[in-house]
């Protein structure tokens, strides 16, 4: 066996420019599978950026809530129902709203306001600059250092603004884990003064992140406060509950999807035709090997294995170049939210197991159906 798969290893690579043009064929569609399910899963990572930096593990909000950036508030009872819920270790406020800040230059900059629980700072973000105990000094906030800073004009620590005719003071920085979506950059402060400085209507508590006394209390706190009328998440569902709004309700999922099968079906004509090329070149030597007694079955396997190892080395060759081309967009571009992980190798890589099935079906036809005497007798 050993020797068969050398001799068709030989055959494969013989003709180098027909074994390039399998390649490059392949590694381009990975490529771009690879680019439009990564900067998918980039978006919908950004989507929840909120939800992974507070890092709360339940969140209790309206039923209606589809997006972390859309609450709805909640009555100020419902604090204190949840608070008082058997399995709650504590629970606390949080606000997120969209404001308008007027810069030392004179120009106006939409902000995403987190307002943090006043008592226990809970969800309050890494320090890069100045300590976290500023924010209860009068009119301070703290700036996230992420790839939107920059459009508060790179503040440091003292720098002030304008929201909503009240002065703001930056007094210090912060590092997020995952920047927003949307380009708008992020301001932390406590939730009084964010429900102080931005008008809101009667209900001001966005949502009530809840820490249970432990794992097994959870699906007990859910459904206590699914009996008040509210719904409470865990960071997964709620992560979850978001992708699935951006994948099923806005045009973002269906537009990725498109991309990604016009990809797969350039790789597949193009691998499918080359391969098809391949065979009917190199049609007089299986026809000589299968008039010396090579069985049908040997040269099934002669032919998967030339089409699992192109198909196999394209992947490779797909994911260096989609590895690279993310890595070195990232440095030049801030906002680059492509991001790789597991299930899109496996996807792709299902996508390339696809392409060498239907490639070598091609091949194992023509193959089957040729006899030794028309080898001989042209």
């Amino acid at each position: 066996m050993r020797g068969i798969l050398k001799l068709a290893y030989k055959l494969l690579v013989n003709d180098r420019a027909k074994f390039v043009t399998l390649l490059v064929g392949i590694s381009f569609s990975v490529f771009l599978m690879i680019m439009m399910l990564s900067m998918f899963a980039g978006v919908l990572n950004r989507a929840s950026s909120t939800v992974i930096n507070i890092g709360a593990k339940i969140w209790v909000m309206d039923p209606a809530v589809n997006t972390v950036s859309n609450s709805i508030g909640l009555p100020d009872y419902t604090l204190d129902a949840v608070r008082s819920m058997h399995g709650v270790k504590y629970a606390v406020p949080l606000f997120s709203g969209g404001a308008l800040v007027k810069l030392d230059n004179g120009t106006y900059q939409p902000v995403t306001v987190i307002g943090l629980d006043d008592s226990s700072l809970f969800g309050r973000p890494a320090m890069a600059e100045g300590r976290i105990e500023d924010i209860y000094a009068e009119n301070s906030f703290i700036a996230v250092r992420d790839s939107e800073f920059s459009k508060l004009g790179n503040p440091s620590k003292g720098t002030t603004f304008e929201l909503n005719d009240h002065r703001g003071v930056i007094v210090g920085t912060a590092q997020a884990t995952t920047s927003s979506l949307f380009g708008i950059p992020t301001l932390y402060t406590t939730y009084y003064r964010a429900i102080q400085y931005i008008p809101n209507p009667r209900y001001t508590i966005s949502y009530v992140l809840v820490e249970p006394k432990n794992v097994a209390d959870v699906q007990q706190i859910q459904r206590q406060v699914q009996s008040l009328g509210y719904l409470a998440l865990t960071r997964e569902q709620f992560e979850r509950r978001i992708s699935n709004f951006y994948v099923f309700q806005t045009g973002l999922g269906m537009n990725i999807m498109l991309m990604t099968t016009i990809s797969f079906i350039v790789g597949l004509s193009i691998s499918g035709q080359t391969f098809y090329t391949f065979i009917l070149e190199n049609i007089d030597k299986f026809g000589a090997l299968k008039a010396i007694g090579t069985s049908s079955r040997v040269l099934i396997f002669m032919i998967l294995f030339q089409a699992t190892f192109t198909a196999l080395t394209g992947y490779g060759l797909g994911i260096g170049l989609s590895t690279l081309a993310m890595t070195l967009a990232k440095m030049r571009l801030p906002d680059y939210a492509a991001m790789l992980t597991y299930k899109n190798l496996l996807l792709a890589l299902g996508m390339v197991v696809i392409i060498a099935g239907f490639s070598s079906y091609i091949g194992i036809r023509r193959v089957l159906r040729i006899e030794s005497f028309d080898i001989f007798r042209g």
